[in-house]
């Protein structure tokens, strides 16, 4: 993939396998997914991903997901996959003064993984409630509140080393759905798309 980062060396076998993973990934078609460039200096080899849920021309919800991978293992992951995430999205007045807010929107999160069977080690984060109030020449817009989950986990490793990251992918998926107000999707709901092929020489 054009967007995979790594030392410059062809990168291992399971790093490639886990990124096809991502790509092979059916989506519902309310979540847009593409490609985006990834940090160099988190771990020998990246590949990131954003992506917006949208109902029709409206944006309800925005992030990305970078996956991690040190052949070596990190002393902090357990592990030698990490995946890390951004999620935000906007709030209505009332979900925003619910003082369980940051609770819940961490449960989302680990219910997303429980519900496709996933498990993970290490997880870690943030949930940040933010308001804005305008004034002067803004006046006239309304206050507006944002969610934002910043977190982290490590996916098990199975057969050659390699996480079930397309399962991870789609429990990021159902997140996004959910923090942006979209039902569940159901278990056979064939309103599905696949991850747009981009070749990258590095993840070959």
């Amino acid at each position: 993939m054009d967007d995979a980062k790594g030392t410059g060396s062809a990168p291992p076998p399971a790093f490639r396998a886990a990124v096809d993973a991502l790509r092979a990934a059916r989506l519902r078609p309310q979540v847009e997914v593409d490609p985006t460039p990834a940090p160099q200096r988190l771990a020998p080899y990246a590949y990131a991903l954003e992506a917006v849920v949208a109902d029709g021309e409206q944006e309800l919800a925005d992030g990305r997901l970078v996956l991690l991978h040190d052949p070596a293992g990190h002393d902090a992951w357990r592990g030698t996959f990490r995946l890390v995430t951004l999620v935000r999205a906007e709030l209505e007045p009332e979900m925003a003064a619910d003082p369980l807010l940051p609770e819940v929107c961490w449960s989302w999160l680990t219910g997303a993984l429980q519900a496709r069977g996933l498990a993970c080690g290490e997880p870690s984060g943030t949930v940040t409630r933010a308001s804005s109030h305008y004034f002067g020449g803004i006046s006239e817009r309304p206050p507006a509140s944002q969610i934002e989950i910043r977190a982290s986990w490590t996916p098990r490793e199975g057969l050659g080393g390699v996480p079930d990251t397309g399962s991870h992918l789609l429990a990021w998926c159902d997140l996004l759905a959910q923090v942006g107000g979209l039902p569940p999707a159901g278990p056979g709901d064939a309103s599905v798309v696949t991850l747009p092929q981009r070749r990258d020489p590095q993840a070959r």
